[in-house]
């Protein structure tokens, strides 16, 4: 692949950057290096070499659910512009049309 200044512009316009002159030769370097090392990565023998799947461990561990500085209802309501009539909900502007 051949990095030119249509491929900086490219890539620049995808990452919302506007480079200067001097920035769009360093990131045109960096990037021949770095496809180099990616085709360097080609000449390997892979022959038998099973992918790797996982990096650590696959096992999530869970923690068990712990209530912490609950709010009661009536606390979280009172600043509320609006709630239903029973005053259990907040009440809020349909914002989906059905």
């Amino acid at each position: 692949m051949i990095v030119d200044d249509a491929l900086i512009s490219r890539l620049a316009d995808l990452a919302k950057l506007a480079p200067n002159a001097e920035e769009r030769e360093r990131l045109r370097a960096d990037l021949e290096k770095i496809l180099a090392m990616v085709d360097k990565l080609s000449e390997l023998d892979l022959e038998g070499v099973e992918p790797l799947q996982y990096l650590g461990e696959t096992e999530q561990k869970l923690r068990e659910d712990q209530v912490n500085h609950q709010l009661a209802r009536e606390n979280a309501l009172a600043n509320a512009p609006q709630t239903d009539p029973e005053g259990q909900f907040f009440r809020v502007p349909k914002v989906i049309n059905t």
